[in-house]
């Protein structure tokens, strides 16, 4: 049984096609990845599927008891309500039971100061509170502070109002909404936009662990190679569906693009041949048999029976920085350098040195100084305490997170040629178009474009800089996956220095050497790529775990008490008295409770490896103080 089916779906926007009879079956826990081109139908395709848009043909079947939950790109929250109360509003009658007992808490408060007797109002609070933990309100804040802490909130958060917090954090304050409904199928349209690298990694294992159904509109490819079971892409109006995670519809697609092409050469020949044939004999004595070929060829090419459009036909951005300067004196040096404003520190002790032709990637979570290092690079700000030395005969071309400098008034092309002293206006065209902007499209003002068009204008101007070292601050931001991937061969063949921001983990896989990776507590230069600094943190991990697991077992062997030799046990509690069980009892629920109390704090939720560490001594806590309950309560009866 399907958990979403569409049948011949079809969706038009005036003269515009979007999506010409689509179907799809959504199995029972499956996780689809959505790709496809920046405009090519995948956010309407999922508003179809939530029931927030009717198709024009075709029928959307739901499956029986299926709850939807959609994440859109920009999400409604309400701005009166805290973090919290918008989070939690999704259960209504818990979050009006939550109010009833703080206001309960306040007047029992008041109460108690001014002497009064506090009875019935303990009565109230404790019946708010049985209500409250029979709904499963305990284990909902806890969930709440687990999503919340995982997506990047801090406790001093939960009480700011949605109307304090940045664009970003109201997206991510509508993910953790959807994420604690626990919806039997997620559409999550872009829900890696506005989180970091350890948020992105947290919603990874969180979606892992989702007991429903998602499908995922995503340009992360990382996580759609960990995530995804089946890749559909969206192309040409209609869907194509690939089995494996999204290398492995890298490699089914080129070949599948590859048969493609030799079939259309293949039919666009044969149609050629027919037609030529049908206008020569058309007229004469082989009227009936031309007639005969048109009708048949007629028929067929309004069957589809052709390949006449190829996905390898369209257009690609085209992108090469050229030869940067790799002469072997002029390294990038970085000595100590630190970095503070106010009280807060960023970082410190920072050294590095990028020699000519090396690609150095600098990651870690939002906050701790990534962008703040670019601008010291780039002269706009001055370090604390350290130096940096850059040769003066190194061409800078600096690529910011975002394009303030573009003058939105100004036209693509003027953009381009003022980049270039001495274009014409055909060599400006000619180049723009290298980056997708023909035929009118070169007059759009700046102001106008989208995010990931006025990406392309800038990579366009910081190709024609001429640049030895390229200072990028997240260049992937905006762009669709194919455009990532012609940028990723670009950086590939240039022989200049690069340094790069990025949250992209399969950028950084295919493009860097080494990482510098920082974080509140520190930072760390890593030789590799990302994934192999995360195979040397499960490493690391696994041995401190090991480590921790060898000192508990000694620590329990030396603290087991002797067996009496005149009693024979047949438990590992029998040696001992009830009063060194009640004592166990109770020292384990002391435990259990701090560990209870530590899944409050936000920041456990940062580390997937430490929370994951606290969970497995939790359960095993339980497990500990269930048995030996269980021991003292059998002892207490004998």
């Amino acid at each position: 049984m399907s958990a979403l089916e569409l049948q011949g779906v079809s969706k038009q926007y005036g003269t515009q096609i979007v999506l010409d009879d689509v179907s799809l079956v959504v199995h029972p826990n499956e996780r689809i990845g959505l790709i496809g081109a920046n405009g090519a139908g995948k956010t309407t395709l999922f508003r179809i599927m939530a029931g927030l848009l009717p198709p024009d043909l075709g029928q959307v079947i739901c499956g029986r008891r299926v709850s939807i939950g959609m994440l859109h790109q920009e999400p409604s929250v309400d701005a009166a309500n805290t973090l919290h109360d918008e989070v939690v509003s999704v259960f209504s009658e818990l979050s009006d039971l939550e109010h009833r007992i703080q206001e309960v808490s306040d007047r029992l408060a008041r109460a108690a100061e001014a002497g009064e007797s506090v009875e019935s109002l303990m009565a109230e609070f404790d019946r708010l509170h049985h209500r409250f933990d029979a709904a499963g309100g305990h284990a909902i804040q806890v969930r709440t502070n687990e999503i919340l802490g995982g997506l990047g909130f801090t406790q001093e958060d939960h009480a700011r109002s949605i109307g304090q917090l940045s664009g970003g954090q109201r997206c991510r304050a509508a993910l953790a909404k959807l994420l604690l409904q626990d919806k039997d199928l997620l559409l999550l349209d872009e829900p890696t936009n506005h989180l970091d690298i350890d948020a992105v990694r947290w919603l990874e294992k969180f979606l892992c662990q989702h007991a429903g159904s998602a499908i995922i509109i995503s340009h992360d490819r990382y996580l759609l190679d960990r995530l995804c079971t089946r890749i559909v892409e969206l192309e040409r109006r209609s869907v194509f569906s690939y089995p494996g995670n999204y290398s492995r519809f890298a490699e089914t697609k080129n070949l599948r693009l590859l048969s493609e092409e030799r079939q259309f050469e293949k039919d666009k020949a044969f149609i050629k041949k027919e037609q030529a044939f049908i206008a020569k004999h058309m007229a004469g004595q082989r009227t009936k048999e031309a007639q005969g070929r048109r009708k048949r060829l007629e028929r067929r090419l309004a069957a589809d029976e052709f390949v006449t459009e190829t996905a390898a036909s369209s257009s690609a951005m085209r992108l090469t920085f050229g030869d940067g300067n790799t002469t072997g004196s002029d390294f990038i040096r970085c000595d100590d350098l630190g970095m503070a404003f106010d009280d807060k520190r960023l970082f410190s002790g920072l050294s590095f040195q990028v020699p000519p032709g090396e690609r150095l990637a600098i990651t870690g979570p939002n906050g701790t100084g990534k962008t703040t290092l670019f601008r010291i690079i780039m002269g706009e700000l001055e370090p604390v305490s350290g130096t940096l030395d850059i040769p003066p005969s190194l061409r800078i071309g600096y690529y910011a997170q975002e394009g303030k400098h573009l003058d939105p008034s100004k036209t693509v092309l003027q953009h381009i040629r003022s980049a270039r002293e001495g274009f014409d206006e055909l060599q400006a065209r000619s180049f723009a178009a290298r980056f997708l902007f023909t035929g009118e499209n070169v007059f759009k003002e700046i102001g106008t474009l989208s995010g990931g068009e006025q990406s392309r204008v800038r990579l366009a101007a910081l190709l024609l800089s001429g640049p030895d070292v390229l200072i990028l601050d997240e260049p992937t931001n905006h762009l669709d996956i194919p455009s990532r991937e012609v940028l990723e061969e670009a950086l590939l063949e240039f022989s200049g220095s690069i340094i790069v921001i990025s949250h992209d983990r399969y950028f950084l896989d295919r493009v860097a050497q080494r990482l510098l990776v920082i974080r509140p507590e520190g930072h760390v230069i890593h030789s590799g790529n990302y994934s192999s600094y995360i195979e040397f943190l499960e490493q690391d991990r696994a041995r401190r775990e090991s480590e921790s697991r060898k000192k508990s077992k000694e620590k329990s062997e030396a603290r087991k008490p002797k067996e009496k030799p005149a009693r024979s046990t047949s438990s590992r509690f029998d040696a001992m008295s009830v009063e060194d069980l009640e004592a166990m009892v109770i020292d384990l629920e002391c435990k259990l409770s701090d560990i209870q109390e530590k899944f409050g704090d936000p920041a456990i939720y940062k580390n997937p490896e430490e929370l994951e560490t606290l969970q497995e001594e939790q359960a095993f806590l339980e497990q500990e103080l269930s048995e030996v309950d269980q021991a003292w309560q059998e002892r207490a009866e004998e």
